[in-house]
């Protein structure tokens, strides 16, 4: 259990799923997933996370009290976590190309500003989730040159599954905090709502050519979180973040 916790407490696990959905939106959209792009996604994730982490700390302790005593203890090992992911989100940047860069420079500075944006109730949902569809199709889509506009309506279709099931994993992350417009609703409403969200993006992903009916395993897997939705606090760290990785992983895996 201690390594589990370590797992989704350093927010290995988170980026771990942003390489995941990224890699899975690869080959959604056509293409074989760029390393550049996956380990962009990864490191840009662990320092955005980890800064994040250690900042907010005092203002964690009463919501994610295990994740906060993991924090204090290893603070310094998570300010040299963002730092060595800084560094590598530079150079993987640099192998991606300028618009991955420029991409992925604007949600760093999105990620920095959440320590204010996040008491926007109505906002938070919407830059939570554009900012890893950002990360997780948008910078895939940087990688390359294709414009028709065949792809670009693939890109939408898919950016629009990828956002659905985000959308309800940040959904059950407010929920299970009391943070937002979900702890304002209720759960039940709230979780009918992150149902809503996975049912669409399933039926988004049934439409779409063979590549984009394997994410189809992301919005499902996503619903399955919110069948088995908990307040505790390893529901949110294991299950509503694990659910976006072993969605991905499925989804990666079946459109090969």
């Amino acid at each position: 259990m201690r390594a589990l916790d370590a797992f989704a407490f350093s927010s290995a696990l988170v980026a771990c799923a942003a390489a995941a959905l990224a890699a899975a939106a690869s080959r959604a959209l056509g293409f074989a997933p760029a390393p550049p792009v996956l380990a962009l996604a990864f490191c840009g994730t662990v320092a955005i996370y980890c800064v994040d982490r250690v900042r907010d700390l005092a203002s964690d302790q009463r919501s994610s009290p295990l994740r906060s005593a993991f924090v204090a203890e290893h603070r310094n090992a998570l300010r040299f976590a963002a730092a060595l992911g800084a560094a590598g989100a530079l150079a993987a940047g640099a192998y991606a190309g300028v618009r991955a860069l420029a991409l992925a420079a604007a949600v760093a500075a999105l990620g920095l500003a959440h320590r204010r944006l996040k008491h926007f109730a109505w906002a938070k949902p919407a830059y939570v989730t554009g900012s890893w569809t950002a990360v997780t199709v948008g910078l895939p889509a940087s990688a390359t040159s294709s414009a028709d506009s065949s792809s670009l309506a693939r890109l939408a279709l898919v950016a629009a599954i990828v956002s659905g099931a985000v959308q309800a994993n940040v959904i059950l992350s407010n929920l299970r905090d009391a943070e937002g417009l979900a702890a304002h609703f209720g759960a039940r409403r709230a979780r009918r709502v992150a149902g809503a969200f996975c049912a669409g993006a399933f039926g988004l992903a049934l439409i779409g050519a063979p590549e984009v009916r394997a994410l189809a395993a992301l919005p499902l897997a996503m619903g399955a979180a919110v069948a088995a939705f908990r307040p505790g606090e390893r529901y949110g760290a294991w299950i509503a973040d694990g659910a976006l990785l072993a969605g991905a992983v499925l989804a990666f895996f079946i459109a090969r």
